[in-house]
């Protein structure tokens, strides 16, 4: 941002020196056009000029730090008229300290006073309001883009804190297994523990990561899946179903944990039988599509049950991601209840 504002002063300081050096060249050539001599005008033209881009300088740097508001307009009419005469008065007494001998030059500068304090005031006045216009909208640019900082400052922090809520759900009823286990079956309680430990130190891994590939998800899927099929036992089966050309797509790292873990939720906790949870993968024009379908009893669940905090966070961290709504959908079909993810794929 600090370049950016350094390149735009820099541009508007050339604009700025192209029309002084415009209107100089037009003051002498209009003074030569009334006889004076060559060292008449040129003296008159640069004393002149220099004295106004002074002026125009001191406007500017005001400006710069003090930039009247909608109430305070009449700012840019008073400071121009003022420094229009401090101009005019200094302007006079450098050209007859200069030519102070000639009387016809000065009866000249006499006549002309009206006509200089008049073009003057307006170049003032333009330059004042220019710089009004310019230092505005260069305060503007800069609160939009600390205001999408803020922004983005904040939405990192709410994917943070969604990504953060899923783990202690996950870790007290992982720790709840293990407890169950070690009396009974001490072997795979610690097959848990070590499969646990992996899981985790995976997830502190992918804090710093938004995207990462299919791939790299569904392998560390597999770690959240042997855990739980530690703790359902035979109970329960996955099926991932993944096209070649999807494994190096993007999506947002942990996304497919919660939304799986809502599937198991859903088809294990209300039955005792056995079920099967099948996970698709495939592309469809620019999206990702992943496809979790679970089975369960509508006699004994609701699907209600299965939009829980679980897939109310993957929806908002897809919101937050890409502005949309649209990328998750539930419906059931028969006894399958059956979770649609769609992530774009950005190019």
């Amino acid at each position: 941002m600090l370049a950016y504002s350094t390149s735009s002063d820099k541009k508007f300081g050339l604009v700025f020196a192209g029309w002084w050096l415009a209107w100089a060249v037009v003051h002498y050539s209009v003074l030569m056009n009334y006889g004076l001599t060559n060292a008449q005008a040129l003296t008159d033209s640069f004393t002149s000029n220099i004295l106004l881009a002074g002026c125009c300088l001191l406007i500017s740097n005001n400006m710069r730090y003090y930039l009247p508001r909608k109430e305070k307009y009449w700012y840019v009419l008073v400071i121009s008229f003022s420094l229009a005469c401090v101009w005019l008065v200094v302007t006079r007494l450098l050209l007859w300290a200069f030519f102070k001998s000639d009387e016809t030059y000065l009866a000249m500068v006499n006549k002309s006073s009206t006509v200089r304090y008049g073009i003057a005031f307006l170049i003032l006045g333009c330059m004042a309001t220019m710089c009004l216009l310019w230092f505005t909208q260069k305060e503007q640019k800069e609160m939009d883009a600390r205001k999408m900082e803020a922004e983005k400052l904040a939405k990192e922090a709410e994917l943070y804190k969604l990504r953060q809520q899923l783990q202690p759900h996950f870790l007290f009823n992982s720790l709840n297994s293990i407890s169950a286990l070690v009396g009974s079956q001490p072997d795979q309680a610690r097959k848990m523990i070590y499969q646990l430990s992996d899981f985790l130190r995976g997830t502190l891994k992918k804090e710093e990561q938004q995207l990462v590939n299919l791939e790299e998800e569904l392998e560390y899927l597999e770690l959240y899946l042997d855990i739980e099929k530690v703790r359902f036992g035979h109970r329960l089966t996955t099926i991932v179903d993944c096209e070649e050309n999807c494994k190096p797509m993007k999506l947002p790292s942990l996304l497919l944990q919660p939304v799986v873990e809502n599937a198991i939720k859903f088809g294990l906790y209300d039955t005792t039988d056995d079920i099967t949870i099948r996970i698709s993968a495939m592309q469809k024009n620019n999206y990702l599509e992943v496809v979790v379908e679970n089975p369960f009893d509508p006699e004994t669940s609701s699907p209600k049950k299965g939009t829980g905090f679980g897939l109310s966070s993957v929806q908002r961290r897809l919101y937050l991601l890409f502005a949309r709504n649209d990328l998750l959908e539930t419906k059931t079909e028969n006894n399958l209840f059956i979770t649609k993810v769609k992530i774009p794929q950005l190019i």
